[in-house]
């Protein structure tokens, strides 16, 4: 019988020292597949933008395209719609459309992206339209994602969907951009301590089952808190690793920007535990990268579950009109009928004739 070999970390690690391949190496070819993956992103956004203009203008004729898309929305984007959300999606979505606003950009990133809902008059809010945007970001830790900024909605008296979640997000937002424009605690604030806009909202989603919230809790969703600035920094302090790494050396990062990464990961805990979406840029993915190319499918799956619900309310009632007419043709016919009795032979006073 054959002897199996487990291949631990530890096993495959020590491959790896025996090999003149290191672990940057490595990583240094998937950095640029990477590379590669995201200029073909930017290829395909130029060339079918054309054709997502083209197609917009066609479904603008179709009643109701949208809200029948996002009945048939995937499951990924369905288990955030509630059926309140559902009902206004449906009765009040006029438009959906999806555009990568830094592609053409020097130095944008395509994977930014805008998702603009446009709505008509309804009674949950005044907005005609909603866009959320989406930045491309790097933290100096090396992590790569969406990040976002909260979306106002002006909300009619009491048809908040998010209760009021969303407006205390917003002000807890702008209580910290206010602060020194880049997102820090003000000076003078003691680290770690929660302003009285981030109390309020922590203590509103202390008392807050999170699970059946709102799919307008969405345009909430901020996720980590990197500016441009600091992208543009630690993309080019990852350029000059990338650079060092080919020539074999080393790019020095130094004690202080070590403790700069170690603020920005409490910051980060302190992000998410603030969060009231947090997979709002998993959401942001599935409708640019399926909803948005699959609408025709989407559409068409609606189209064919409608016409199949109906066939089957046309069988079922076809079904019962056949079982109606069996039912009386099994009905046993009376072996003696009764002969008709006349108003006078029964004692029944006789209609009086109307006078002309």
């Amino acid at each position: 019988m054959p002897q199996k070999f487990a291949f631990t970390t530890a096993a495959m690690a020590t491959a790896l020292e025996e090999t003149p391949v290191s672990y940057e190496e490595l990583a240094e070819i998937e950095r640029a597949f990477d590379d590669v993956e995201t200029e073909i992103i930017r290829k395909q956004i130029d060339l079918t933008t054309p054709l997502y203009t083209s197609r917009q203008k066609t479904l603008s004729k179709i009643p109701n395209f949208w809200p029948l898309v996002l009945e048939q929305a995937p499951p990924d984007i369905d288990q955030y719609i509630q059926p309140s959300d559902s009902a206004l999606l449906l009765s009040s979505l006029s438009s959906l459309s999806v555009t990568h606003f830094e592609s053409s950009l020097p130095g944008g990133d395509p994977r930014s992206v805008a998702i603009r809902f446009e709505f008509s008059a309804n009674e949950y809010f005044e907005d005609r339209v909603l866009e959320k945007k989406f930045w491309w970001r790097r933290a100096k830790d090396g992590w790569t994602g969406l990040v976002s900024e909260p979306v106002g909605i002006d909300w009619k008296k009491g048809k908040d969907l998010t209760g009021g979640l969303g407006t205390l997000v917003a002000r807890a937002w702008e209580a910290r951009s206010t602060t020194n424009g880049k997102g820090k605690m003000a000076e003078g604030k003691e680290k770690g301590e929660l302003s009285a806009e981030h109390k309020a909202l922590k203590k509103a989603i202390d008392g807050t089952s999170m699970g059946g919230l709102s799919f307008f809790a969405w345009f909430s969703f901020i996720g980590r808190h990197i500016s441009a600035e600091e992208s543009a920094a630690a993309n080019a302090l990852e350029d000059r690793k990338r650079e060092a790494r080919k020539k074999g050396t080393v790019v020095e990062t130094g004690v202080m920007e070590e403790e700069e990464g170690e603020e920005e990961e409490g910051e980060e805990e302190e992000d998410m535990s603030l969060e009231i979406f947090p997979d709002g840029d998993d959401l942001a993915v599935a409708i640019s990268d399926d909803l948005w190319p699959g609408a025709i499918k989407y559409f068409t799956q609606a189209q064919e579950q409608d016409a199949l619900s109906s066939s089957d309310f046309e069988s079922d009632d076809e079904n019962d009109d056949e079982k109606e007419d069996e039912d009386e043709k099994d009905a046993p016919s009376p072996l003696h009928s009764e002969p008709e009795t006349s108003d006078a032979e029964m004692g029944r006073p006789k209609k009086k004739a109307r006078k002309e």
